[in-house]
């Protein structure tokens, strides 16, 4: 009895053990169900405020203006290729699909992409565009043939603004990816997207399989939603911990957030490159980055790389490993193909392409680093320094890109040539190109070299003007009474200031000639003439007028600053001219034509506002004078170089050869252009000799619209005899003919004595008249 006893009693603690050890477990797996539980509230929480609120700081994109065709329009066939080239349209034999073209002696065969601008979306559509020399002679419907008389192009992508200091990305939503990419992605990281619940067993097993059979990795077993949730929330650390959490914040968005938008939130989010300093993320920016084309418009074997880099961009980097990316793309083709997402035949072509990437680092848009200065600056002063901190802004800019390229060409090959003439290799130049009816800049370059993203000479670069302030003084001179006749002493003079100062201003040849007509003064430059102009004038109403006309720098009132001592910059120079342009008109310049939100809604919209500062009818004789500048004054050079039309404009040259300036103008553009040196040294060029000759290449690449003045109400043409600028009959007289205003004229000067009378009272030349009569 005593043995059994013992046995009951040491079978007794082992069941008390189990049963505390189950009831332990119990407890333990309450405990860890209860901070599961709280720790997926948590996780929860963190994948809410992701996903519901803003993902992603984008940058602002910045286009350039939508060239706008119509016959007659001043493009060359090669400026329109040119134009498809910064766009990135692909060159074909038949254009099929938006973003392409074809190309023969005098046509241009386009399929436009569909865009959504400023002013509303525009679908896809194709244009026969017929080219006669420097003009677009026709515009079709390669369709029907029907003729057309307006249409654009899409704007080129300039550059993206306030773009995170690590991460870049440009957003794409679902239904802009090709379907085929959808379908290669899917097929090769995560096949059973649909099916399952954010995490896949299945996928593992099938992922083990595949990489066995293959002999190397060839697919993971992570569905696209636990990389979305590693790559949005976790480290990349291999801790069982981070798999453990990756897998529990899939199924918390898997249940949360539909398919769809999981498949969006992972095209943005996945990492597929490294441009320097930041990372490439989403397949929108990386299309731009291998290949400069947006996404809609990649080929099978385009989606293909970009699907094949998810794996490892370091890896399979397609420029420093392009045999490794190459064979990876045709993995994915070939995994395509057997699923039956492409033929036979795509396959064999996909495969057979080389990758076609673009220069690493320039991401199919052009880079203008002078434009893109001025346009953050007007952004800050129109907007505030936070304004760029908006996600998503679509920033629409005047930049023509055929002008920037034409005026950056220019100073480029001129600025070459000017030092090897000058032997002074510090040569500097800078240029602004401005469309003088809309008060829009359409170009900046602010350096030799143009795409130098440093000092930016054409904002920053203030200098002496020289005699680019004549105009200025003359349209003063004519508003307050002077005629282009009007005489001008051209003799020594001496001014005096108040503290005894002496100043003889001279004329650049030294020579004087007398008199002169004001018009003559003008052309040619003369420095005594304008001093008597402006001085009879009076230094305050000329400083009251370059005020009125669009110089905010302070302008002391001496008499020296009717030779230019005023210093400007080139941008402030082509301001001032653009009022001179107008005939009078004074509107602000800018670079900006409308910005919308990220949501697509028009936030601000550019609304020309002009003020008559200056007399019209003053205005319109200062430019008639300018013109003559051209024809035959210091920029004669021009009329040589494009005989039968007509141009405004006006050289500049400062003191000791230091600073050459011209600003010109057609029928549309105002351009300013500058040559100097950084330390403000001698050049040795004049204006004619230096900044002339880069407006002068400028025009060759641009292509000139001749000039149509047109007069305001009371200006008519004038003979004024040479020797007094009074009104005068030419038949007896030297005279000029000129433009001016009728009101206030003095009579015609008759140029024979009065007829002696008859006695009857008749005149001898009603007798005469008579005679002729009869004999007719």
């Amino acid at each position: 009895m005593a043995k059994k006893t013992t046995r009951k009693s040491r079978k007794k603690p082992v069941k008390k053990q189990r049963r505390f050890g189950w009831g332990l477990m119990f407890k333990l797996a309450l405990v860890g169900t209860v901070l599961m539980g709280i720790f997926g509230i948590y996780l929860d929480s963190q994948v809410r405020a992701r996903f519901e609120g803003q993902k992603w700081s984008l940058p602002a994109l910045v286009y350039s203006r939508p060239l706008e065709l119509f016959p007659g329009q001043k493009l060359s066939h090669a400026q329109m290729l040119r134009e498809l080239q910064m766009l990135n349209y692909r060159k074909v034999a038949s254009p099929s699909r938006p973003g392409e073209y074809a190309v023969s002696r005098n046509r241009i065969e386009i399929h436009r992409r569909p865009f959504n601008f400023s002013d509303g979306a525009e679908q896809a559509r194709t244009l026969l565009l017929s080219f006669d020399g420097q003009r677009l002679s026709r515009m079709q419907n390669p369709d029907n043939g029907r003729e057309l008389g307006y249409a654009r192009m899409d704007p080129v992508l300039l550059d993206r603004l306030n773009v995170d200091e690590r991460e870049d990305r440009l957003l794409v939503r679902l239904d802009q990816v090709p379907e085929l990419l959808v379908q290669a992605l899917i097929t090769v990281e995560d096949r059973d997207f649909y099916q399952h619940d954010g995490v896949s067993p299945l996928a593992i097993l099938r992922a083990l399989v595949v990489n066995i059979k293959a002999g190397r990795t060839v697919q993971g077993g992570s569905t696209l939603t636990q990389q979305l949730a590693k790559n949005f929330f976790l480290s990349q650390d291999r801790s069982l911990w981070r798999k453990v959490q990756e897998a529990y914040m899939a199924l918390i968005i898997d249940f949360r957030y539909d398919k769809d938008e999981i498949l969006e939130a992972y095209l943005n989010e996945v990492y597929l490159g490294q441009n320097g300093a930041k990372g490439v993320y989403g397949f929108g920016l990386a299309s731009y980055f291998y290949f400069g084309l947006p996404i809609n418009e990649l080929n099978p074997d385009q989606m293909a790389l970009l699907v094949a880099l998810v794996k490892g961009p370091s890896f399979y980097d397609p420029w420093r490993n392009s045999e490794r990316a190459r064979d990876r793309r045709d993995l994915v083709l070939r995994l395509l193909a057997n699923e039956g997402h492409i033929d036979r035949q795509t396959y064999e072509q996909a495969s057979s392409r080389d990758l076609g990437l673009i220069e690493r680092g320039r991401m199919g848009y052009g880079r203008t680093p002078a434009f893109m200065g001025l346009l953050k600056d007007e952004l800050n002063t129109r907007f505030g320094a936070g304004f760029l901190n908006q996600n998503g802004l679509r920033i629409f800019t005047s930049l023509d890109p055929i002008a920037q390229h034409t005026a950056e060409q220019a100073v480029a090959e001129q600025i070459k040539q000017l030092r090897a003439n000058t032997k002074r290799q510090d040569l500097e130049a800078a240029m602004v190109v401005s469309n003088w009816r809309k008060g829009e800049v359409s170009a900046v370059v602010g350096g030799a070299d143009p795409a130098f993203a440093g000092f930016n000479r054409a904002l920053s670069a203030r200098r002496q003007i020289g005699s680019l302030i004549k105009p200025p003084v003359y349209a003063l001179g004519l508003e307050n009474g002077y005629r282009l006749s009007s005489p001008l002493k051209d003799e020594p003079v001496t001014l005096r200031s108040e503290g005894g100062q002496v100043w003889r201003p001279k004329n650049y040849d030294r020579q004087y000639r007398g008199s002169v007509l004001l018009v003559d003064g003008l052309a040619k430059s003369l420095n005594v003439p304008t001093v008597n102009l402006g001085m009879a004038v009076g230094l305050d109403k000329i400083v009251d007028g370059l005020k009125r006309m669009g110089v905010e720098q302070p302008v002391p009132p001496y008499p020296s600053m009717l030779l230019g001592t005023l210093e400007l910059t080139p941008l402030e120079v082509n301001q001032l001219y653009l009022t001179l342009a107008n005939q009078g008109l004074y509107q602000p310049l800018t670079s900006i034509r409308a910005i919308q939100d990220e949501e697509g809604e028009l936030i601000y919209q550019h609304t020309a506002k002009a003020t008559q500062v200056l007399d019209p009818q003053a205005g319109y004789l200062a430019l008639y004078g300018m013109t003559r500048v051209v024809g035959g004054g210091t920029a004669a050079h021009l009329a040589a170089r494009f005989p039968n039309r007509i141009m405004a404009g006006k050289t500049g040259t400062t003191n000791d050869l230091r600073d050459a300036w011209f600003s010109g103008l057609d029928n549309e553009e105002l351009v300013t252009a500058w040559v100097g040196r950084d330390d403000n040294g001698v050049t040795g060029l004049t204006g004619a000799s230096g900044a002339l000759r880069i407006y002068s290449r400028y025009l060759d690449g641009r292509g000139v619209d001749s000039l149509q003045l047109s007069p305001p109400a009371g200006i008519d043409q004038v003979n004024f005899a040479l020797s007094d600028g009074q009104p005068a009959d030419p038949r007896c007289e030297q005279t000029r003919l000129l433009p001016a205003r009728t009101s206030g004229l003095p009579p015609i000067r008759g140029c024979q004595p009065s007829m002696p009378e008859l006695p009857s009272g008749e005149q001898v030349g009603d007798w005469l008249r008579d005679i002729f009569n009869f004999a007719r």
